[in-house]
């Protein structure tokens, strides 16, 4: 009788190959999954912006009424009154360094690769920043939406409740979950208040400050500055 034949061990190469294809269709799904969300995301902010309009409208100046933006596949901004909040999804897939909570988690313990995510940014900056193109003035980032292969997510920001990465390996992305996000970081921006700078911060000004300030107000602005603005402020 015949011995069978071993089976030829597997080249180191096509290990290297496997895991290459691994990954890249894990890093894909992420993405998909990211840029999905981003476009659920637009239709909540959409839906908002009709809501709040026909719940403010007669009882505001029209100027003050919100308004939805589409700026592209990537970005979309919702505007109300002094407030501009850009929501940003990047174009690529991230992992975390090693001192990040996600490793604790089971979820990512048992496939390491549940951890590949995309994200979506949400800045707050003040509406006359682009209106009067003040270019040095500060933005600030008050939430961020992490994607997952599987469609699990958590947020890291400003009110967002939970621990940060608890049920990552368990809660799912929805569009009622997206319009949850939204309110916290919309009330969030208009309750975080334009402070007066510490008068050492703005008691020097240049001549090309001072012209741009009386033609455009153009003198560096943003809610915060000459303050510390920490992860863990509220």
């Amino acid at each position: 009788m015949a011995k069978s034949e071993a089976r030829p061990k597997p080249k180191e190469n096509d290990q290297n190959y496997e895991l290459i294809v691994a990954k890249s269709n894990i890093k894909q799904l992420a993405y998909t999954n990211t840029f999905s969300s981003f476009n659920l995301l637009k239709e909540a902010l959409k839906e908002l912006v009709e809501e709040f309009r026909k719940g403010l409208e007669g009882k505001v100046p029209a100027e003050v009424l919100p308004v939805f933006i589409e700026k592209g596949p990537f970005e979309a901004e919702f505007q109300l009154a002094g407030d501009l909040l850009v929501f940003s999804m990047h174009s690529n897939v991230f992992v975390f360094n090693r001192e990040h909570p996600i490793w604790k988690i089971d979820y990512v313990k048992d496939n390491p690769l549940n951890s590949y995510c995309g994200i979506i940014h949400i800045y707050n900056f003040l509406s006359d920043s682009f209106k009067y193109n003040r270019l040095q003035d500060l933005g600030y980032l008050i939430a961020r939406i992490f994607i997952n292969q599987d469609n699990h997510f958590f947020v890291e920001g400003k009110r967002q409740s939970g621990e940060l990465v608890k049920d990552f390996g368990s809660d799912v992305v929805t569009k009622e979950v997206l319009r949850q996000i939204l309110e916290t970081a919309i009330k969030y921006a208009v309750d975080f208040d334009l402070l007066v700078p510490p008068y050492d911060q703005v008691k020097i000004a240049s001549v090309e400050q001072m012209k741009d300030e009386i033609s455009h107000s153009k003198i560096i602005t943003g809610k915060r500055v000459g303050f510390k603005f920490n992860s863990d402020d509220i």
